[in-house]
């Protein structure tokens, strides 16, 4: 059950770590995470036995790379008929940097050859005999948030330059893609999961007034189908969609917004801790419309010095990394942007980008 300090802990997240800690907040829910599984790879969900999953205390992405992506581990038991219960561990890497990662793949496989590792120090510290040694398969899920579409994903060999008479000495294997921007709306909503219809909102978290009211009431349409029985499930999904509105539509519409969230919630006790992020919010000032992204309570000049401290350190940054770009091409572009954490997401691409072209493909017109 998600308590109020839960809840109100989750909203004190910056709007720039908001994408990650969004979509562990959702797969925190197991049926949310089987409703992932079923969207992705529906051939698997009967193989999976969801009633003795278990989140994993682990993760494996660097320090260096937090500021674009996280990950959670899951260990599931494998209902194959067997005496001995197999399990399966998912591993899910939440992505969210604007480029894509051309090496992904090559990242991927040494996320998962660590979690080899780990069982294979626990077996050695266990004075478990190798013969016994037997390695969990690992589900790979890629869930991507970001803007930039991903042509095909990369593999091992994208990133390496082998002949043919060497290529089946280049590792490979199956990884499930979720970009979340990219997928056709029916396609996240066509097993009629709760969580497609709350991705579908999210998918759209940039689009019009209009559309975005659209789509957030269909989206509660579908939601009210969880009923008395799945209290935790429509919870958990209404308060994910209240700080959704918060954190990334701009403040004129969020009374509308909210007022529409608000009639579609009979729990009482989750109509009260709404109002009590709505009013936390609006006393720490945020502010992370499309548009401003700013939080309220900042005084002007501090905005704007905070903007031109940042377009100076992305400039700087990537005129050392490429100098023979045109870097000045697009200060202009950089310096109309009235969003302080878009700046300093776009500060994380240039540090992290491989090319200048990369860098482009994040800026958004």
């Amino acid at each position: 059950m998600t308590t109020e300090k839960e809840t109100l802990d989750f909203l004190n997240i910056s709007n720039r770590h908001f994408p990650d800690q969004s979509a562990k907040w959702l797969f925190q829910e197991v049926e949310n995470l089987r409703g992932l599984i079923k969207i992705i790879a529906p051939e698997l969900v009967e193989l999976l036995d969801f009633a003795g999953l278990t989140q994993l205390n682990s993760s494996f992405v660097s320090d260096a790379l937090r500021a674009q992506e996280s990950d959670m581990v899951f260990s599931v038991p494998l209902q194959t008929g067997n005496t001995s219960q197999d399990e399966l561990l998912i591993y899910i890497l939440l992505e969210h940097q604007s480029t894509v990662d051309p090496a992904m793949g090559f990242r991927l496989l040494f996320y998962m050859c660590q979690l080899w590792d780990t069982q294979r120090r626990e077996w050695e510290a266990e004075e478990v005999p190798k013969s016994e040694w037997r390695l969990r398969p690992i589900l790979p899920i890629v869930f991507y948030t970001g803007t930039q579409e991903w042509q095909r994903f990369p593999s091992m060999r994208s990133i390496m330059e082998v002949p043919e008479a060497l290529s089946r000495f280049v590792p490979t294997f199956d990884t499930l893609l979720l970009d979340v921007k990219d997928t056709e709306s029916h396609e996240l909503t066509k097993t009629d999961h709760p969580l497609g219809w709350l991705l579908r909102v999210l998918q759209n978290d940039r689009a019009t007034t209009s559309t975005m009211r659209d789509v957030l009431l269909e989206a509660l349409s579908h939601l009210d189908a969880l009923g008395v029985a799945n209290a935790s499930q429509h919870r958990r999904a209404i308060l994910y969609l209240v700080l959704l509105i918060l954190h990334r539509r701009p403040s004129e519409e969020r009374e509308d917004l909210l007022q529409l969230v608000n009639e579609h919630t009979p729990d009482m006790e989750v109509k009260s801790m709404a109002q009590s992020i709505i009013e936390l919010s609006e006393q720490r000032g945020i502010e992370q419309g499309r548009a401003q992204g700013i939080e309220q309570g900042r005084a002007q000049g501090i905005e704007q010095g905070a903007r031109e401290t940042t377009v100076k350190n992305i400039l700087t940054v990537l005129k050392r990394r490429f100098p023979q770009s045109d870097i000045g091409s697009i200060a202009q572009t950089l310096e109309e942007i009235g969003s302080i954490e878009y700046l300093e997401q776009l500060l994380d691409t240039a540090l992290l980008a491989p090319a200048f072209n990369d860098f482009l493909g994040a800026l958004e017109p």
